[in-house]
């Protein structure tokens, strides 16, 4: 019998590419998704179930009726800025809604959790590039509704409840070769989607926030990490947790950073459009460089990123979005 993941969030930007992910490794997927900010129509395949994690009776509903072997999440509100305004938004549906979560799967004995974590949780870097030995002190509610929940799963691993890995994304990016599903947030705040809309005629200029960092060009340096590599990682992460693993977080990034302008500059020459660029005054709170250390996870998981360059990560998100479907003044849910 095939193992049945259930993707809570699959219908987002991270979570279809998981779903790819998993099918294509042969394992039957059960999402569940409210649809406040996913898009059902990408969704690759598998049984999906409208319906919040929130909801304790629909999730003794799926626990009941499915046979879960794992339990995948992606279902978290990312918006930093919007934390700041929103906190309690953030701490209900990141802390509350996964611990009611957690809950249901300690109910139901389903023990393999996996947890989209993030680089937020260490805050202001004090070295470079960040390892999961540097100090974890986030700067904003979304941060620390992420080392919340990671602080959650350490406590509750204790019991045996739970075995869990923590994956800490650095800046997800790219899309799927086949065209078919790519990063569409409404509204968008990531720079590649941003440049690209620039490209297609969506926006007329990109910003750039600050000319004045301590980076070579003055401008923020980022990690950028392909959608599908963070896919693998999950897999493999499940295989580990599988094997016997019972708490791990690991960074996943490709170690090297790209510049405000190396994404503008890069995105120019593969669509070949000029891109007009207009200046802003910094952002407070902004790291001048975000690069990740990822030894531990190639050590420990065995994972190696297939995407290590900008032209091939901005080339897929490309693809995509000249195919998009949804106007980008589109609402969701």
């Amino acid at each position: 019998m095939k193992k049945q993941i259930l993707v809570v969030g699959g219908c987002g930007y991270i979570g279809t590419h998981m779903v790819k992910a998993l099918l294509d490794a042969g394992y039957e997927v059960l999402t569940l998704d409210n649809l406040s900010t996913g898009h059902r129509e990408f969704l690759p395949g598998g049984q999906f179930v409208f319906g919040d994690i929130r909801d304790s009776a629909l999730l003794d509903k799926v626990f009941t009726g499915h046979t879960i072997n794992a339990v995948m999440h992606f279902a978290a509100l990312i918006e930093v800025r919007e934390s700041v305004k929103l906190p309690l938004k953030y701490y209900q549906n990141n802390v509350s809604a996964t611990i009611n979560l957690l809950d249901a799967m300690a109910r139901h004995n389903v023990d393999k959790f996996i947890f989209s974590s993030s680089a937020a949780v260490y805050g202001e870097p004090e070295y470079i590039p960040l390892d999961e030995n540097h100090p974890c002190r986030p700067t904003n509610p979304y941060g620390r509704t992420k080392l919340m929940i990671e602080e959650v799963l350490s406590d509750t691993a204790r019991t045996g409840k739970i075995k869990y890995t923590a994956l800490r994304y650095f800046n997800a990016a790219g899309a799927d070769n086949s065209g078919t599903i790519g990063e569409n947030h409404t509204p968008e705040s990531h720079l590649i989607p941003l440049v690209l809309q620039v490209a297609l005629g969506k926006r007329d200029n990109i910003t750039i926030f600050g000319s004045d960092h301590d980076t070579p060009d003055g401008t923020c340096i980022r990690d950028y990490v392909h959608v599908n590599d963070l896919a693998q990682a999950h897999l493999l992460a499940l295989k580990a947790l599988e094997n016997g693993i019972t708490k791990a977080a690991y960074n996943l990034g490709t170690s090297r950073g790209y510049s405000v302008l190396d994404v503008i500059k890069t995105a120019r020459k593969i669509t070949t459009n000029t891109i007009p660029a207009r200046q802003a005054e910094k952002r407070q709170g902004d790291p001048a460089v975000l690069v990740a250390s990822s030894e531990k996870a190639k050590k420990e998981l065995g994972w190696h990123p297939q995407y290590e360059n900008l032209d091939a990560i901005i080339e897929s998100a490309w693809k995509w979005h000249q195919k998009q479907m949804i106007p980008n003044d589109a609402t969701t849910g």
